[in-house]
């Protein structure tokens, strides 16, 4: 249960009005005074920079002092992260984990609750966006008076940079993330969106899509002793109010956590994760609250099948080593609806003193509760047979180390070796949204072409074998089909640009003719395209474009050819 305010070491918040976040200067100098009066329970270090220069840190509580990832690792300790502050406008979390860590300090009872459990956090992940403090780019937000911005110094939105990682803050992370190897994650969040009489909403990692016995465990035992202790504490939740239409009358679908999502990313590395959101317009010392039972909800749960969890992620890993089929893409099952036990509270339409149009209000006098569909299950959408291994050039370096930094074993090669078959895509068509996304051009749409060929590999490049526990990382990024692939995000690009993009018409009419004798398949796709493009037989650069374009005398190879390739 959670205590009441310990007048000890009282947080920001507690200190305040019910109204009031901690600033970062505050945090930090909190948590530094705890590692200082309670070595034997806190370590606290820094773990890296963000890009606005400023420091990065983390803390550790453990029942029994020992803080050595090395060590806990030989033991086979459980670990439980808490995340928090990926969007620093959205606090709840950041004081709710101050105020429990100070617990762990001063309550031994609690601290003898963890057992053999360590409990990981990092108290605020966005430090940038954090010191930019105000009030207003909530727009709909029920306080606190003043409070962090969504984004870090650079703009990016942290919580869709776990794949790409522009952010120094998000390399961090990846490498943290990585070295640490959570059993179980809380990433805390405040959600926008309809009005209901939930304080507390929440998001898992998708069970389908985690998938084999951790995502049934997840779904089967672990979400419903969540709610139902969270009912019990007095803070009913229920998922997540993924709207289907405008309001919850009409159902809610479970939001499909991509690997750019921390949930998603967590589930690459077969870590159950939750994002929690509060409503955004309950009072802020009620989210607190919420969100602090909520921490302490699924840690007890955690702590109490620690071995059981363990277990499964090991199966996980071990399915992922002989695995011959993985999904790319997924998509909501709308063909198995579920129900849901929902309280909410009436819509209401009246026209908008703004315009010539009807305006939406929920009416808090008028509580409902019945059942709403929720569609709780996700289905393959694209399934790709698994290679033995992928192989990355040495150049797409940017590639390679992203790979490194979440553990994916990488053989170099020491010499030059010819691979008589591989998998080789060729990129026929793609679509990119018509406006920035995150700092990215991102690929909504690909289509692909798919041959065999020979690869001339060299000393330098890269061998992504898949007969390894990271196989599910490898191959959601460099798979270009998968929803948070690499391609998608353009770290290719560069082969989707012809780089001999003009020719003299004068001097190439002679040798469209010729190659037009030469190349018979050329001849054919001439003729097929006359057919189908009467009006452009009289624009000469189009009929020599073509002709240059589709022929192979001057064929670019690696224009529009993907570069990693699957060795089969």
């Amino acid at each position: 249960m959670t205590s009441p305010t310990n007048s000890t070491y009282p947080t920001p918040f507690e200190r305040g009005d019910g109204n009031y976040t901690t600033t970062w200067a505050e945090c930090i100098a909190f948590y530094e005074l705890l590692a200082e009066r309670f070595p034997g329970v806190l370590r606290w270090w820094q773990v890296g920079t963000s890009d606005s220069g400023l420091p990065m840190h983390a803390g550790l509580v453990t029942a029994d002092g020992v803080f050595d990832r090395s060590t806990l690792s030989e033991q086979g300790r459980p670990v439980f992260f808490n995340n928090n502050g990926i969007h620093a406008g959205e606090p709840e979390g950041i004081d709710a984990c101050m105020a429990l860590v100070r617990d762990f300090c001063l309550e031994p009872e609690r601290l003898v609750a963890l057992g053999k459990t360590a409990f990981l956090f990092i108290p605020v992940y966005n430090v940038d966006g954090c010191v930019n403090r105000q009030s207003t780019s909530r727009v709909n937000q029920l306080g606190p008076e003043l409070f962090g911005f969504r984004a870090n110094g650079r703009n990016l939105d942290l919580n869709r940079d776990f794949i790409k990682c522009d952010s120094l803050a998000a390399q961090v992370f990846n490498r943290f993330f990585t070295t640490w190897d959570p059993d179980v994650m809380v990433d805390t969040h405040t959600a926008n969106g309809a009005d209901y009489a939930y304080a507390m909403t929440l998001i898992p990692t998708q069970p389908d899509k985690l998938g084999g016995g951790l995502g049934d465990f997840l779904r089967e035992r672990m979400l419903p002793a969540i709610y139902s202790d969270m009912q019990g504490r007095g803070w009913p939740t229920c998922p997540y109010v993924n709207l289907l239409a405008e309001t919850p009358d009409d159902g809610i679908e479970d939001f499909l956590d991509l690997p750019r999502f921390s949930t998603g990313y967590a589930a690459l590395h077969h870590t159950i994760g939750f994002m929690p959101e509060t409503h955004m317009l309950k009072p802020f010392a009620d989210r607190v609250a919420a969100m602090r039972t909520l921490v302490e909800v699924v840690l007890d749960f955690s702590v109490a099948q620690a071995v059981r969890i363990q277990q499964l992620r090991c199966e996980a890993r071990a399915d992922a080593v002989r695995r011959t089929q993985w999904p790319l893409r997924w998509r909501n099952d709308h063909e198995r609806p579920a129900s849901l036990r929902f309280k909410g509270y009436a819509a209401v339409r009246a026209p908008s003193r703004l315009g010539d149009y009807q305006r939406l209000t929920y009416d808090r006098t008028q509580p409902w509760e019945k059942d709403i569909v929720h569609i709780d299950r996700c289905v393959e959408e694209r399934v790709v047979t698994a290679p033995k291994a992928y192989l990355v050039p040495q150049a797409w370096r940017e590639v390679i180390e992203r790979l490194e930094w979440n553990g994916v074993a990488l053989q170099r090669l020491d010499d030059d070796r010819l691979f008589d078959t591989a998998r080789v895509y060729r990129v026929e068509e793609v679509s990119t949204r018509a406006t920035a996304y995150e700092g990215h051009m991102f690929h909504d749409h690909v289509l692909l072409s798919t041959h065999s060929e020979a690869i001339q590999a060299f000393a330098g490049d890269m061998l992504v074998p898949l007969d390894q526990p990271r196989a599910r990382y490898a191959v959601e990024t460099l798979e270009p089909e998968a929803h948070d692939s690499f391609f998608r995000w353009g770290f290719f690009n560069s082969v989707l640009e012809r780089k001999q993009d003009h020719i003299s018409a004068y001097v190439f009419e002679d040798t469209a003719l010729q190659m037009l004798a030469d190349e018979p398949a050329l001849r054919q796709a001439f003729d097929d395209w006359k057919a189908a493009h009467p009006a452009q037989q009289s624009d000469q650069q189009s009929v020599l474009w073509f002709l240059f374009v589709h022929g192979r005398r001057h064929a670019e190879p690696e224009w529009r050819r993907y570069p990693v390739a699957a060795l089969i």
